[in-house]
């Protein structure tokens, strides 16, 4: 699987983004997904995942409230809304699959357990 996240910009603090992450490969449906994010100097942490199917999802408690993950797997893509950013929320956004297909994926935010990293895309949030 190769991914391609996209969506990123400039924002000002308080604002919205939607980030897009596209899957190639007919077996998007049998990964779980996750999206990561690392800001200079910081190591990469998570940030949200999803299940294959969309039905279990997990977020980092930083982002719990105004962050939305989503999957479309008609269109191999999985999604991040992010609402209210703050300043904090610099960083180069990744998304990646979750271990092997047809692995369930029951909440590990633990980057080793992912792979297939995209290039990233860049949020930077300003005051």
């Amino acid at each position: 699987v190769q991914l391609q996240a996209s969506g990123g910009g400039l924002v000002q603090a308080g604002g919205s983004l939607r980030l897009s992450c596209a899957a190639s490969g007919r077996t998007f449906s049998s990964y779980g997904m996750g999206w990561f994010r690392q800001a200079p100097g910081k190591e990469r942490e998570f940030v949200a995942g999803i299940s294959r199917s969309g039905g279990r999802i997990y977020y980092a408690e930083s982002v719990k409230g105004r962050f939305t993950i989503s999957r479309d797997n008609a269109k191999n893509t999985v999604y991040l809304q992010m609402n209210s950013l703050k300043l904090e929320d610099t960083a180069n956004y990744y998304c990646a699959v979750y271990r092997d297909a047809g692995s369930p994926y029951w909440g590990s935010q633990v980057p080793p357990d992912f792979g297939s990293w995209g290039q990233g895309t860049q949020v930077t949030v300003s005051s």
